[in-house]
This record gives C-alpha cells, sequence and structure tokens, in this order.
C-alpha cells in the first residue's frame, strides 16, 4: 500500500519516522516537505492533486482550516483517506470526501520511536477500504485503540497532550532534586528512567496504577507522606482542569 502525506509538520514527520516508509509527500511549505520526503528516501509531489493520484492512502495532516480546500483539490483522486487533523470530525471529514472510505486518527508524538498511541474511529465506508492493513501499517509504531467518536476528545487530552503533561511533572521533579544538590542532567535522567521503568512495569505485571502507588507507598513511609502533599496541594485538580479545558476547547 503507499501512502502519501499532505502535510509535513511536526505531527506528520513524526508518524512518517515511525512508519518508515519511502511515502510521497507535500507540504505548502516546499522546503518542509523536501526534507521528510528525502528522510523517508520518498518523493515530493508536485501538487496535493498529484500525491492523491499516485497513492493508495492520503493521510491528511494538515490544519483543521485547509480541509475544504485540500478536498477541493484532491476530488475524484483519493482513493481512501486518514485523517490525524484535530478537531475534525468524521462527518466533516466524509462531507469532504464523499463516496470514498475515511479514517480518523489522533497520534501522539511517540510514534516516531514506536511506542506511539493512536485512537481511531472508523467513518461509515471503512470496511469498503483498505482498514486491516491500515491498522496493521499502524500498529507498527503504537497501540491503535478503537473508540467511538465522541469519546476522542477525552482521549486526546490524556494520549496527544499527555506527552506535554508529563514532561512537565518530569521538569518539575527534576528541578525539585536539583534544588538539593543534584546536576540538573542528573535528576533530568533519574526522572525519564524512573518514568520509562514504572510504564513498563505497570504494563508487565498488569497493575493499574493505584496498585502500584499502593505497593510503593508503605504505610506511614516517606512515599505515603510525600503523596499526601501532592494531594493536599492539588495535583488532582490541576490534571481535571487541564483535561477539562482540551475536552471542551476540542468540541
Amino acid at each position: 500500500m503507499r501512502i502519501g502525506f499532505i502535510g509535513a509538520g511536526s505531527m506528520a514527520s513524526a508518524l512518517a519516522r515511525g512508519l518508515g516508509e519511502r511515502a510521497l509527500v507535500f507540504d505548502v511549505q516546499a522546503e518542509r516537505g523536501e526534507a521528510l520526503a528525502r528522510e523517508l528516501g520518498g518523493q515530493v509531489a508536485a501538487s496535493n492533486a498529484e500525491l492523491a493520484e499516485q497513492v493508495d492512502l492520503v493521510i491528511l495532516c494538515h490544519k483543521p482550516p485547509q480541509l475544504d480546500e485540500v478536498a477541493t483539490q484532491i476530488a475524484g483522486r483519493a482513493k481512501a483517506v486518514a485523517s490525524i487533523v484535530a478537531a475534525t470530525p468524521l462527518a466533516r471529514l466524509e462531507a469532504a470526501y464523499p463516496g470514498i472510505p475515511v479514517y480518523r486518527f489522533i497520534p501522539n508524538i511517540p510514534v516516531e520511536v514506536g511506542r506511539g498511541v493512536f485512537c481511531y474511529a472508523p467513518g461509515s465506508r471503512a470496511a469498503d477500504g483498505p482498514e486491516e492493513a491500515l491498522m496493521r501499517l499502524f500498529s507498527r509504531c503504537g497501540v491503535v485503540i478503537p473508540l467511538e467518536e465522541p469519546l476522542i476528545e477525552p482521549a486526546m487530552a490524556l494520549m496527544s497532550c499527555g506527552p506535554a503533561f508529563l514532561a512537565l511533572v518530569v521538569e518539575a521533579l527534576a528541578e525539585a532534586g536539583v534544588r538539593h544538590g543534584l546536576e540538573p542532567g542528573q535528576a533530568g535522567r533519574l526522572v525519564v528512567e524512573t518514568m520509562a521503568g514504572t510504564a513498563a512495569y505497570l504494563d508487565a505485571n498488569g497493575l493499574n496504577a493505584a496498585d502500584l502507588r499502593r505497593r510503593v507507598a508503605t504505610p506511614g513511609g516517606l512515599t505515603e507522606k510525600g503523596l499526601g502533599v501532592l494531594e493536599e496541594t492539588g495535583l488532582r485538580r490541576s490534571f481535571d482542569a487541564a483535561v477539562d479545558l482540551v475536552v471542551e476547547a476540542g468540541r
């Protein structure tokens, strides 16, 4: 299955690197499109229309306001469309691309290193197109989680915004260590490795987060006291507020 990327921004580039396919690329910023195509060992299309004619699957990675413009340019040429365009529901996608299979995905930045997450909502004609091949393709660089479309925005707040939220946690925890004498590089490495190991431990043992918290925080111990401070200073409320904002803005 030959794929083409319309758009070569940060998320498109991360996905393309994770997939490792010699894809066709078009971006209105020619230098950006050329750079991604060169990195992939692929080619640059002369236009969106040319790209759509030459591939089996068009991956939409442009900005949301460009939906109708791009759809007009490739009308009658695209065989199937997968979208990673934010804040663009299936109804809008299928209206822009009538009569062909449409697939809506939201990936996150770790797809670049094979540890990403995709939220997925199939269009009404998904089974008529390369759905199985597409799922296998995207599974190379992450876990694909099918969802009812109304749950895409809450999921996006966790998995798409989540890397930035977790990066802030890493930053804050490392800075706290630096205040007590650790070198910044040492502190950052300690936190990053601890986060990676914690995720691996949860996954390997089939635990939920509360189970692990109870294993580490012995009653009356320092970890339990530290957790108490985090609860008292509003860690949960902060995450609630951040997720609420993202969900409401995305609807």
